[in-house]
């Protein structure tokens, strides 16, 4: 098993040793991110040189990976991210492994962009979890509650988003903030230290839904540049 080097002062983030106890932890202590570190066997890469160029996010499935004419090690690491998915789907999730070679970005954003490159938590109406694990390419980025402020309460940030709603303060101006994820947002603090979800790691990361006995856990897609290796990514 490999080691995620974080700093002790990093109390949000909870280290387990298997899957089963990746599954079993509550969420309680403050405690919203789970990690399985993992060393995993394969060559992830040469998966990705095989599945060629593309555009945007491409969906996988056993049937289009199991037809790659791979070496040994690429067989291998097929094999780890289908044994992934089957786990993930045998215990009740829906996950999706996806061929990533760029995110659309809110590039019609008025006053505050809304995609996966801003640091946001995910939201349900009933209890969920964020299950993820990056294969190959630049992983996700975690930010501590500590060490962030709700964009939407940014004064500059807010003024802007009040003169798109075309009101003021109060119950329709929250809800305008709910309907359109503006309050799912977050900007780091001055002195912020962001960490890294590593390659092969498995996380579990708390959602923000009506009584979560947590916060959120606040992260966001690596920012990616036009000629970045695409990324093998399984997410629920």
């Amino acid at each position: 098993m490999t080691t995620i080097n974080l700093p002790a002062e990093y109390p949000r983030v909870r280290v387990v040793s298997s899957f089963a106890e990746l599954v079993a932890t509550p969420w309680a202590d403050g405690v919203n991110a789970l990690c399985w570190p993992r060393a995993l066997p394969g060559d992830f890469g040469e998966v990705v040189a095989r599945l060629g160029a593309g555009e945007g996010i491409v969906a996988l499935d056993e049937a289009r990976l199991g037809a790659l004419s791979l070496s040994e090690a690429g067989r291998a690491a097929v094999e780890v991210m289908v044994a992934d998915f089957r786990r993930l789907r045998e215990h009740g999730l829906e996950p999706a492994l996806n061929c990533i070679h760029g995110y659309p970005r809110d590039e019609a954003a008025r006053a505050l962009a809304t995609d996966v490159f801003s640091y946001h938590a995910d939201s349900a109406p009933f209890e969920a979890d964020t299950w993820l694990c990056t294969y190959a390419g630049a992983p996700s980025e975690g930010l501590l509650n500590e060490q962030a402020r709700r964009r939407a309460d940014v004064p500059e940030m807010r003024a802007a988003l009040l003169r798109l709603y075309g009101g003021a303060e109060g119950k329709g101006f929250e809800q305008f903030l709910g309907e359109n994820c503006h309050d799912l947002h977050y900007a780091p603090i001055a002195g912020a230290r962001p960490f890294s979800f590593g390659v092969g790691n498995l996380w579990r990361i708390a959602c923000d839904w009506p009584g979560s006995p947590v916060p959120p856990c606040i992260h966001r897609a690596p920012d990616t540049r036009p000629g970045d290796p695409p990324r093998l990514l399984l997410i629920s």
